[in-house]
């Protein structure tokens, strides 16, 4: 347990000293756009079907309480991971014993993926559906592999599910029913 404990006060170091928002600055390789309405990314998820959810998003309290800042997906050893939306690598690398991706996203947010084996590197831009990593075995909380797919903008954590849409909403114009026949 304490090695646990290690690993995830490391990843929290990690995720609270990271720069959450892309640069601007064009020196940086990664910088990305300030966003259009029009150009926010769509997400989808980072494995293939069939993706159960095994263990849902928990908002912390606080900053530091207790929580589940991600959702984990049930996924078997070694399938590929796929970037959820358009971004830049932020990060790609080992946090302590795991392999963590995270992309920043237009609009500033970041998805990030562990325990993944990293097959980008940072400042690369990747495409949604694009493999970044395949999935390892080892997170916590998993009787198997799965996959721990976070969400943060800012300081704030998001649920990655609500990223997602299953369809585009269209609004219809409304038409009076016709009148009943009376007999």
């Amino acid at each position: 347990m304490p090695t646990a404990l290690a690993v995830l006060a490391l990843t929290a170091a990690f995720l609270a000293t990271s720069d959450p928002l892309p640069h601007t600055d064009s020196s940086h390789a990664w910088s990305l756009p300030p966003p259009a309405a029009s150009t926010l990314p769509r997400y989808e998820w980072p494995l293939a079907p069939p993706h159960p959810v095994l263990r849902p998003f928990q908002p912390p309290a606080t900053r530091y309480g207790p929580g589940h800042r991600g959702v984990d997906l049930g996924a078997a050893d070694g399938e590929p991971v796929l970037a959820a939306a358009d971004g830049v690598v932020s990060f790609a690398g080992w946090v302590a014993t795991r392999g963590v991706v995270a992309v920043t996203h237009t609009g500033g947010l970041r998805t990030t993926y562990e325990p993944v084996r990293p097959e980008v590197r940072p400042g690369q831009r990747v495409r949604r559906g694009e493999e970044v990593g395949r999935l390892m075995p080892g997170h916590e909380g998993c009787s198997a592999a799965c996959l721990h797919w976070g969400a943060r903008r800012g300081d704030e954590y998001l649920d990655p599910l609500r990223l997602l849409s299953t369809q585009r909403v269209r609004l219809l114009p409304w038409r009076e029913p016709p009148p009943a026949e009376v007999a």
